[in-house]
C-alpha cells in the first residue's frame, strides 16, 4: 500500500494536476480568443461593464433565485462554498504546498474545516435527491448531473476519515489512498465537465453580453422576435 500511496501522491497527482491546469488554460485561451474575435466583428463594441459585474454578483449571490427556489438555491450555494474553501484553506493541504513549492497562505481552523466538510457531503447528497425528485430538473438532468456531486463528495468523506482515524472503519492507508486518488480523478474531470464552471463563471456574463451586442442591434431584434422588446435584458 505504501508504494501505491507514493504513486498516487507523486506521478498520478502531477499528471492530474497538470492536466487540470492545462485544460483550464485551454478553456481560458479559447474563450478569450472568441471574445476578441467577436468584439472585432461586433457592430456595437460598447460593453456595459457595470451591468456585467452586477449580473455576475447576482449569480454568485442568487437572491432572486433564493426567493423562488429556496431549498435548492441555498443547498447549491452552501455546496459551492464548502467545496472551494476546504481544499484550498485546509491546513494539511497548505503544508503540502509549502513542502513542495514553498507556497503558504493562512489556513482555516480544523474545526471550521470539519463543519464545511460535513456541509459539502450533506449538500452533495441533497442536490442529487432534489434533482431526482423535482420534475423540472429531473427531465433536464443527465447522468453526470447525478454522478458529479457524489464524486465531489468522495474526497470529502475519505478526507474526514483521514482527519478522524478513531472513527474510521477502514484502514488509514486505504482511506488515504481513496482520498488522494478521488481528488486526482476530480482534477482530470474539472476541465472536461461542468465542474469547470466554478472557475469560469465570472467570464460567462462577459461572453453573453458581448454576444448580445453582435451584430449591432441584434439584441433588440431578438427581443422583438420574442415579443419582449419592452422588457429589461
Amino acid at each position: 500500500m505504501d508504494a501505491w500511496l507514493e504513486w498516487a501522491r507523486g506521478p498520478a497527482f502531477l499528471f492530474a494536476f497538470t492536466f487540470m491546469v492545462l485544460g483550464l488554460m485551454r478553456h481560458v485561451g479559447l474563450t478569450l480568443w472568441g471574445m476578441v474575435r467577436t468584439m472585432r466583428q461586433a457592430g456595437d463594441g460598447t460593453i456595459p461593464y457595470a451591468q456585467v459585474l452586477s449580473a455576475t454578483l447576482k449569480w454568485l449571490l442568487p437572491v432572486e433565485k433564493v426567493k423562488s427556489q429556496v431549498l435548492f438555491s441555498l443547498t447549491s450555494l452552501l455546496f459551492h462554498i464548502a467545496i472551494l474553501i476546504v481544499p484550498i484553506f485546509l491546513a494539511g493541504h497548505i503544508v503540502l504546498w509549502t513542502r513542495g513549492l514553498g507556497l503558504s497562505w493562512p489556513a482555516i481552523p480544523n474545526q471550521v474545516a470539519d463543519v464545511l466538510t460535513i456541509v459539502a457531503i450533506v449538500t452533495a447528497v441533497a442536490l442529487v435527491i432534489q434533482r431526482a425528485t423535482a420534475p423540472a430538473t429531473r427531465s433536464l438532468s443527465r447522468f453526470q448531473d447525478y454522478a458529479l456531486p457524489l464524486l465531489v463528495a468522495l474526497p470529502f468523506v475519505s478526507g474526514y476519515f483521514v482527519m478522524h482515524p478513531s472513527g474510521n472503519p477502514f484502514s488509514y492507508e486505504a482511506t488515504l489512498f481513496v482520498h488522494v486518488m478521488s481528488a486526482n480523478v476530480l482534477f482530470v474531470l474539472i476541465p472536461l465537465t461542468k465542474l469547470s464552471h466554478m472557475a469560469f463563471f465570472p467570464g460567462v456574463q462577459m461572453v453573453s453580453e458581448i454576444a448580445w451586442h453582435w451584430p449591432s442591434d441584434s439584441g433588440s431584434r431578438v427581443g422583438v422576435a420574442l415579443g419582449k422588446e419592452n422588457e429589461a435584458i
